[in-house]
């Protein structure tokens, strides 16, 4: 037998395992994890791009499948969208239930900026000594593989390869003979990367059904060290659009320059207000509610955040001032501008006033934020720049009555969470990952991202948790997206 056929330990973390954890450690063999790679081989290899229903059918034949060879309960909860599939599994009565949220969905793709065949024929990737990843057969991951061998596929981290990892964990319990120590629920999302729209209701609709005493969301990546990872919240979400509007049509710039007033200056002149010079939303009360007592900032400090590490690698010189350091930022609500259009740019630039100027932002929320209240006080200062709010385009009455026209959309996804980290749920976590990798996890207040749980929590009444595995530099939703194999056994233990 190969080495590692029955004990397969994980590298390339911070700290190391000392023989008697080693020995600790569950154990996986061969054949289980021969069939989990050539599982999630399949499941990758699926179109999962929610825009296309019929590539989420697909996938949810598939699913159907899997979890049937295990077997659950398995039935399509049908929305305003594309079904949400739920899997239900009983091992005793007695037993309290945990139900276990991912998303199959993928972002869009594109395949001319993905160094392979297609985004969805997995490829098995080492790092040369180059620091090239190189392509490899990807038989060998059958073989005695490397742990920093990457798969690149899309959902390849976000948020595929999760679910193999929990099925292949039953594999293992099943071939130990073995029970979970709980009843299981799984609902799997096939429309998170839209910001699952049909969510929320469905819940309510199938609330039922979807009954537990505690929600884990296997969603997100490890905190960048890779050590294992608790993350105990999740900032909530809303999408804003805002066009400033010029002339009713683009105008010849030397015939109107200096005359017709620019929407993409009134646009640049109103995002500028937003903000002070530390980057610090300016907007009275948009903070309000957040306190970081000793008590919480002591909690922060315990997250081995290095920040001059963190500001090289993203290519920063100095960060904002909202909090002292990175774990503190994000306990706030955030403001941000994702992209601004006007005209034209480049080789189509054309020498012309533009009819409208356009800003798409979004603002991440915390738990203290009341999304509605954080609308209703961006419309206002807005108006108190000068602007005169429409709906959609304005019309000839009103651009001959109001020099400063603008529209204001927006859309809530979803609102935040945050668990307490000394919660039941909380120490029971921390007990079972100690139990496994020989040290506590690293604890993480709420996260910077957002994830579609604010639903759950509040029509189930049930406490949530994130538990992370994938690594951190994976590329999510972007090209070519990743997953460390070291991670992904290192998932399938926990």
């Amino acid at each position: 037998m190969i080495k590692r056929l029955i004990l397969i330990i994980i590298g390339g973390l911070t700290w190391s395992h000392s023989d008697n954890l080693m020995a600790q450690l569950p154990s996986i063999s061969k054949k289980i994890t021969n069939q989990s790679f050539k599982e999630l081989y399949e499941f990758l290899s699926i179109p999962n791009d929610a825009h296309f229903p019929s590539d989420i059918e697909k996938n949810l034949i598939w699913l159907e499948d899997a979890f049937h060879k295990r077997d659950f309960q398995t039935s399509q909860l049908a929305t305003s969208g594309s079904p949400l599939f739920l899997a239900k599994k009983d091992f005793n009565k007695n037993f309290k239930t945990v139900l276990f949220y991912m998303h199959f969905d993928g972002q869009p793709v594109d395949a001319a900026q993905w160094f392979q065949k297609s985004p969805y024929s997995p490829v098995l990737k080492e790092r040369n000594q180059e620091g090239k990843w190189v392509e490899k057969n990807w038989n060998d991951v059958y073989g005695e593989y490397n742990e920093e061998w990457r798969i690149f596929a899309r959902s390849a981290s976000d948020d595929k390869s999760p679910i193999i990892m929990l099925l292949t964990a039953l594999d293992v319990l099943e071939e130990e003979h073995k029970l979970p120590a709980f009843n299981i629920k799984v609902i799997l999302d096939s429309e998170e990367e839209m910001g699952s729209p049909y969510l929320a209701p469905a819940i309510k609709k199938y609330e039922d059904q979807l009954k537990a005493d505690y929600l884990l969301i296997l969603d997100g990546p490890r905190h960048i060290s890779n050590q294992p990872t608790l993350t105990f919240g999740a900032r909530g979400f809303i999408d804003v659009d805002i066009t400033v509007f010029g002339p009713k049509y683009p105008l010849h710039s030397g015939h109107y320059g200096n005359y017709a007033p620019n929407p993409a200056f009134l646009l640049s002149e109103l995002l500028a207000s937003l903000k002070d010079k530390q980057g610090r939303v300016v907007i009275p009360g948009f903070y309000d509610g957040v306190e970081l007592t000793d008590a919480i900032k002591s909690e922060l400090s315990k997250v081995p955040d290095d920040e001059v590490t963190i500001q090289r690698k993203i290519g920063i010189a100095k960060s904002e001032e909202v909090g002292n350091n990175y774990q503190e930022s994000i306990q706030y609500p955030s403001l941000n501008i994702k992209g601004m259009a006007s005209g034209w740019v480049g080789d189509e630039a054309r020498t012309i006033i533009p009819s409208t100027a356009t800003v798409t932002m979004d603002i991440r929320l915390v738990p203290e934020s009341d999304p509605e209240r954080l609308i209703a006080m961006l419309k206002d200062h807005i108006q108190k720049q000068g602007f005169y709010l429409v709906d959609k385009n304005p019309t000839d009455e009103e651009r001959g009555q109001y020099s400063r026209l603008t529209s204001f959309e927006y859309s809530i996804s979803y609102g935040a969470f945050r668990t307490e980290l000394d919660s039941e749920m909380g120490k029971w976590l921390t007990r079972a990952m100690f139990k496994t990798f020989g040290k506590e996890p690293i604890k993480i207040r709420i996260g910077g991202g957002s994830v579609p749980i604010a639903p759950f929590i509040n029509t189930l009444n049930i406490p949530a948790v994130l538990v992370p595995v994938v690594n951190s530099d994976n590329n999510q939703h972007s090209p070519n997206e990743n997953l460390r194999l070291g991670n992904y056994i290192e998932g399938i233990k926990t």
